[in-house]
């Protein structure tokens, strides 16, 4: 096997600001040199590889490390078991503060990853098949993901808050052969029973020919004959030893579906190397990861900041990582500080909508733990408010910790802006600089690059990086044309941005039909399409307004059919709203739903949601250019009857 020269060198991490530029000239001057450089010194390979990048922008074709040969657990478990067998690679906090605490050391991580991984081959699993996980924030989650790379197998999580509908959707998108669930799951003071929503979902998915079900909350749950299992016993039966699966660069991965402008989720695909090579390093730099440290990510597994900075970064670089079951507020608002005190924390990674969430509650909650562990502090799903970054620096930070606004994609694979801590001074609202490798531009209307500071465009990546998304999961074309086709030659991200006087980053927010609400990406069609299957609806438009907690929330204007004109409104909205969290999930509903009687749309039919934002944003100061639109008057009505 080809092995690294020395564990971890310090190359691998950015020390101090003029280092920084160096190391981004070089990585922009020569990408290949340096990511060269990056994945030979702190990985272990079985072989290198012939070339390390070969890509056709234009085409959307892009491969890493070509040739290579390795598997991505071996480089999270297996070469941490000599030195750091021992440590705990996950602790696990449920969501009752009651229960205990678990703990789980590289060995102990290495014995139930090999025991699932004999598990999935005992139901047929083999290099290739797709598994679709269904579970909540506990260890099964990460032991069955960490066990399908170890054999090859290509893991999709589903987020455990999504309805019947979007998990078959979904299921039946990557033809998922095993999915793998729990009888139900803890959040705050709720039990949730997540098998009926398997058993509603898996009515309409031919694919599945098993289903693996976690103990969890010990629910009464139907078991389907010949097709449910309960995990537990095959668990205990299967044997620990277990010889990880050779990849190759390229091969798959995972599969994770994030919602598009389009009613049809996209499955994105990462594969092996170049993933491996990207979250590690940057998970390294940005949180300013060292021995022994004891980092937190609070994000849901079934996203991708789960995937990258809860499982895979992290324990590429040997750290420990917690899992957290519960939610910020329960049993009291004071759970996030808790867990910090109680395990010493020294690296908390969260999202702005659970920082304004806990700035609401008394700062009392917080200045009665001791937070002193923390030497960095971090946001990711959505720039964050300066109100909201304010108080996260001085109640939590208390003004010594960097707090690192990240700015990335489920597309991009890991973190792409952002300042690297102790190194890149901050600034409130700004996600500050490219990290090594990344080439950010900015892009005008007429799809020309602006250059200078100062300015604001369409925000594109001239070059590909090693995490970068491969395709959309059976659909290269959709992948090509989303992506690849707004500024040729160049990755849009779909995302506007500013750059300021010294060349530091602001996200301004999405530029297609996509709301980000409490750090979840929410397509406008999908909720849409699921409104338009109410009897009484004839047509609706979605649009996102701020929102003091969310950051952003979900405004409908909705068209009655002539039968649904009659009905009590209130009935009707609670009905909606029913109907879009069984077809998508809660995270979707509507907060305002405003009854139209039409919508403004140019005369080829587009729906003109500009004007339809900034009448939700309560701004009607200056709707533009009106001149395209076929039914001008019918935007006094709709600001008339706005709902506040």
């Amino acid at each position: 096997m080809f092995k690294n020269k020395e564990y971890l060198m310090n190359n691998y991490l950015i020390e101090n600001l003029p280092e920084y530029f160096k190391i981004y000239k070089k990585s922009i001057k020569n990408p290949k040199k340096f990511w060269d450089k990056i994945a030979d010194e702190n990985f272990v390979w079985y072989q290198r590889w012939s070339k390390v990048v070969d890509y056709d922008m234009h085409e959307a074709k892009i491969k890493w490390f070509k040739g290579a040969k390795l598997n991505i657990t071996k480089n999270c478990i297996d070469r941490h078991l000599a030195e750091r067998g021992h440590k705990n690679a996950i602790i696990w906090e449920p969501n009752n503060p009651d229960e205990p605490t678990q703990y789980i050391t590289y060995n102990e991580l290495y014995d139930r990853v090999g025991k699932m991984a004999n598990v999935l081959r005992s139901q047929g699993i083999e290099k290739g098949d797709r598994v679709c996980i269904y579970l909540p924030m506990i260890p099964e989650l990460a032991i069955c993901m960490l066990a399908c790379a170890r054999i090859g197998a290509i893991h999709s999580v589903i987020f455990a808050g999504f309805s019947a509908s979007a998990v078959a959707s979904r299921v039946n998108d990557c033809e998922a052969k095993l999915l793998i669930c729990s009888d139900g799951s803890y959040r705050g003071s709720k039990v949730l029973n997540l098998k009926s929503i398997i058993d509603e979902a898996l009515e309409k998915t031919p694919s599945v020919q098993h289903v693996l079900v976690v103990k969890r909350t010990h629910n009464e749950v139907n078991m389907k004959e010949g097709r449910d299992l309960w995990l537990q016993p095959l668990y205990d039966a299967a044997p620990i030893e277990n010889v990880p699966q050779i990849m190759d660069a390229e091969d798959p991965l995972f599969i994770l579906y994030t919602s598009g402008s389009t009613g049809k989720p996209k499955g994105m695909l990462h594969t092996c190397a170049g993933y491996m090579v990207y979250s590690a390093y940057t998970f390294k730099n940005v949180f300013n990861y060292k021995e022994n440290d004891i980092y937190w990510c609070t994000a849901d597994i079934g996203w991708i900041t789960g995937h990258s900075y809860i499982l895979y970064g992290p324990l590429a670089n040997g750290a420990t990582t917690v899992i957290f079951e519960g939610v910020p507020t329960y049993p009291q608002p004071d759970r996030f500080w808790e867990v910090i005190e109680k395990h010493k924390v020294t690296q908390f990674y969260t999202a702005p909508t659970a920082i304004r969430s806990l700035a609401k509650e008394s700062s009392d909650w917080v200045e009665k733990h001791d937070l002193s562990s923390l030497r960095v502090i971090g946001s990711v799903g959505e720039p964050i408010n300066d109100e909201a970054w304010h108080w996260y620096n001085d109640h939590v930070g208390k003004k010594k910790c960097p707090i690192v606004d990240t700015w990335w994609q489920t597309e991009t694979g890991g973190i792409m802006i952002a300042p690297v801590p102790f190194v890149t001074p901050t600034k409130p609202t700004y996600a500050t600089l490219p990290l090594p490798g990344i080439q950010p531009v900015l892009m005008d209307e007429k799809r020309n690059e602006i250059t200078g500071n100062q300015t604001d465009g369409s925000l594109c990546i001239r070059f590909p990086w090693p995490g970068i998304a491969r395709t959309i999961w059976g659909d290269h074309e959709r992948y090509k044309q989303t992506y690849f086709s707004a500024f040729p030659g160049k990755y849009f991200t779909g995302d506007g941005a500013l750059r300021d006087e010294v060349g530091y980053y602001r996200i301004t927010g999405r530029m297609d039909d996509v709301i980000i609400v409490s750090g979840h990406n929410l397509g406008t069609a999908p909720i849409e399409d699921s409104i338009g299957l109410h009897p009484a609806v004839a047509e609706s438009a979605i649009v996102g307004y701020p929102h003091e907690v969310k950051g952003n929330a979900l405004y409908g204007y909705i068209i009655l059919k002539d039968t649904g004109e009659s009905r009590d409104r209130e009935n009707l909205k609670k009905e909606i709203n029913l109907l879009i969290s069984d077809t998508i999930g809660p995270i979707a509903k509507l907060d305002k739903i405003q009854f139209v009687q039409a919508l403004p749309k140019t005369r080829s039919g587009k729906i003109m949601r500009r004007i339809l934002r900034k009448i939700a944003e309560g701004d009607f100061s200056n709707f533009g250019d009106t001149s395209t639109l076929l039914n001008p008057e019918v935007i006094e009505d709709i600001k008339n009857n706005r709902i506040g």
